[in-house]
């Protein structure tokens, strides 16, 4: 009890020290590089290659910051945090943004300290089960048994959906991805339930991906985005204009190919938009071309979704909910004037 009671004492310590530093801008420009919490290992979103290579949304959307402040995509620190420990670990200033397949939930927006910035995938919680089971829907897994990561929103989604449809189960609660992964396809469980985007990502780890199916039913809504510690308001505009660039930039039609070309654009938005026109890099801090670096060196919010988990890419997520709002989907960014 002693130990726990001391390690809260300096999460706490660390979180004040945190606060009453210099603003996060300030230091990761002395720092010369950006710390950027990322999963242990999500396939689209943040998982290293065998060379120690970070690729996936979450991953590309750290280096958009990292080029609007230091004009470099590789002024990148990726720091590998559990589910469990990712909201203390920003807290205590491990990392200066956290960008983690991350549901933004009320209690973590109120109650926890963290702000987030916004909203770079829309996923849902499914169920993943082997074809051998027999089970074409999850109202069919009555008595079940479930693995799960713990400290995510799954576990209470699952005890939601179970106790609404009046379905016994039992859950088995890992800390770490590969475990929760690894059980599974051990037979520990029944199915794995999880964000539906993660199953995808977390079948092919598996020995035989083409032996489990992804059951139709969503049974939540979870609005994944990158988050900041709250008290550092200048950090978390620069860090929420980043993202809303990259989607503005794809409803422009300014994409990594074009964006040179569209320098010269007439439009107002793409000026404003590029630094052309006002002076809306200065005022968060950086130079007024900082979108125009960012999708020039990896492109828009469309360009980085596709390479991440697009329809050429071993997860082949159709675009769906995370298209434009003006082509059927929701994302959507405030503008920039």
């Amino acid at each position: 009890m002693k130990l726990r009671l001391f390690f809260l004492g300096l999460v706490a310590a660390l979180a004040l020290a945190s606060t009453a530093q210099a603003g996060t801008l300030d230091n990761v420009r002395k720092n010369g590089f950006l710390r950027c919490g990322v999963s242990e290992g999500q396939p689209g979103f943040s998982n290293p290659d065998q060379r120690g290579n970070w690729t996936g949304i979450d991953v590309d959307y750290c280096r958009a910051v990292a080029v609007a402040i230091f004009n470099d995509p590789n002024k990148v620190r990726f720091v590998p945090v559990s589910f469990a420990e990712r909201f203390t670990a920003l807290q205590a200033g491990q990392f200066d943004i956290l960008s983690h397949n991350t549901t933004w939930t009320m209690d973590r927006d109120v109650a926890q300290g963290l702000e987030f910035i916004g909203v770079d995938f829309y996923d849902g919680q499914g169920f993943m089960v082997r074809k051998s089971l027999g089970v074409n829907s999850a109202l069919k897994l009555d008595g079940a048994t479930l693995c799960t990561q713990t400290g995510t929103t799954s576990e209470l989604n699952a005890a939601d959906f179970f106790r609404a449809h009046k379905l016994k189960y039992k859950i088995l609660v890992y800390q770490k991805a590969s475990e929760y992964i690894a059980a599974y396809d051990a037979g520990r469980c029944d199915a794995a339930t999880t964000d539906r985007s993660g199953l995808a990502g977390d079948r092919l780890k598996l020995k035989n991906p083409a032996d489990h199916i992804l059951l139709p039913e969503t049974i939540s809504k979870e609005p994944l985005g990158p988050a900041v510690r709250h008290g550092d308001q200048q950090w978390g505009d620069l860090c929420r204009w980043t993202l809303f660039a990259l989607v503005n930039a794809e409803e422009l039609g300014v994409n990594s190919r074009n964006v040179d070309a569209q320098l010269n654009s007439t439009s107002p938005e793409i000026r404003r938009l590029l630094g052309k026109e006002g002076a809306f890099g200065q005022e968060l801090g950086l130079a007024n071309d900082w979108a125009y670096r960012i999708v020039k060196r990896l492109g828009n919010y469309g360009e980085i979704y596709e390479r991440g988990v697009g329809l050429n890419t071993p997860l082949k997520l159709p675009r769906g909910l995370n298209n434009l709002w003006n082509k059927g989907g929701i994302m959507y960014a405030p503008p920039i004037r």
